[in-house]
């Protein structure tokens, strides 16, 4: 299955007669709740799923948004209604910064089937598709979640891996230089890493830029699908974006779900500032 969705495939899904599970998870970092949005209009049938309470653990010394309990996200994805035989369609806002972790993780816990809305809801709104303010409440789903269907790396592992291979960091490059850092108690980067901001992985439109300039973008950075690939960001969001992007490279990712949060909360990791 494709990781990506356009609104004229899904609106066709969305009225079929066997359409797939949407979940809106509409999020900002510093912005206001993405249920406000979400109340204002969605995609029809849409379920909400909350970013930082269903596809993440509470923030502490793994990370700001480290990965949940198997158990708490299975429950979470089945009262969303997620079965295991029925393909999820995730979308947030526009650039799909947090549908990706939505995709990384369903994905990670073992779900097949799961593609991201390009464009998010931005895009279906300006295709002209029906939006609701209904708020469904889907019958109880039944998937499992089995961690461990796609690479993940703890500090150790993204430390071995900026030595070995290719660790893409996926933030701002005046946080990753450690110009500023607005948000984690340390600037800077894990040494070895190269800069990569993930805005560079989509056009204004918040749609992803075609497969092969993404390829030739990665590949100028030495992350090609012979070389050994990792992501990370401040918390494990923006590089389960880089992950989806070199998905659609062609090139398989590791993510470092602590990411920069769970690196600088040991004192005793280096850090890197500067190109």
């Amino acid at each position: 299955m494709h990781p990506l969705i356009d609104a004229s495939e899904l609106a066709e899904l969305v009225l079929g007669p066997e359409p797939p599970t949407v979940l809106d998870v509409r999020w900002a970092l510093t912005g206001p709740p993405g249920v406000e949005a979400y109340r204002e209009g969605h995609v029809p049938g849409a379920v909400f799923v909350d970013l930082d309470r269903d596809l993440a653990g509470p923030p502490g010394p793994e990370g700001r948004h480290p990965l949940p309990d198997a158990a708490r996200f299975e429950a979470a994805m089945r009262a969303a209604g997620v079965r295991r035989d029925r393909p999820v369609v995730v979308y947030d806002a526009a650039d799909s910064t947090a549908a990706a972790r939505a995709w990384w993780t369903l994905r990670y816990f073992g779900h097949g089937r799961v593609q991201v809305l390009n464009g998010g809801f931005r895009a279906w709104a300006e295709a002209g598709r029906p939006v609701s303010t209904d708020e469904p409440r889907p019958a109880p789903g039944d998937f499992t979640a089995l961690p461990g269907s796609l690479p993940a790396l703890d500090a150790e592992g993204a430390a071995s891996l900026a030595r070995r291979g290719v660790l893409l960091d996926a933030r701002a490059t005046e946080r990753y230089r450690g110009e500023v850092e607005p948000i984690d108690p340390v600037a800077g980067h894990i040494p070895g890493a190269l800069t990569a901001p993930t805005s560079g992985n989509v056009g204004a439109d918040g749609r992803f830029l075609p497969a092969e300039a993404l390829r030739e973008r990665f590949a100028g950075l030495g992350a090609t699908d012979a070389a050994e690939v990792g992501a990370y960001c401040g918390s494990g969001v923006t590089a389960a974006h880089q992950v989806l992007a070199l998905a659609l490279a062609g090139v398989p990712a590791a993510l470092y779900v602590g990411s920069w949060s769970n690196w600088v909360a040991d004192p005793s990791r280096p850090v890197a500032t500067g190109d």
